[in-house]
């Protein structure tokens, strides 16, 4: 598995949601700023194909760049140990 920063996750949503990678704040609402619930599965489905496994409902609690990172950082942290 490819390590994934924040600025990947910023930059897979942004191209998804069609705006500029740095117009996504940590803390920003990433539904109000675009993102469906259909383009949020696509984003984890493409990450899967990538290696990174994602339960869908843990990034349903915080939709935000920071709440997603603290899930995908958690989960590379369980992959390397």
């Amino acid at each position: 598995m490819a390590d994934f920063t924040i600025e990947t996750l910023r930059r897979d949503i942004a191209r998804m949601i069609h705006v500029d990678p740095s117009e996504i704040g940590a803390d920003d609402n990433l539904m109000d700023l675009g993102l469906d619930s259909m383009r949020a599965m696509t984003l984890v489905l493409s990450w899967e194909q990538q290696g990174l496994r994602l339960d869908f409902s843990e990034l349903a609690r915080d939709v935000t760049l920071a709440g997603w990172w603290a899930v995908v950082a958690r989960q590379q942290n369980t992959e390397r140990t």
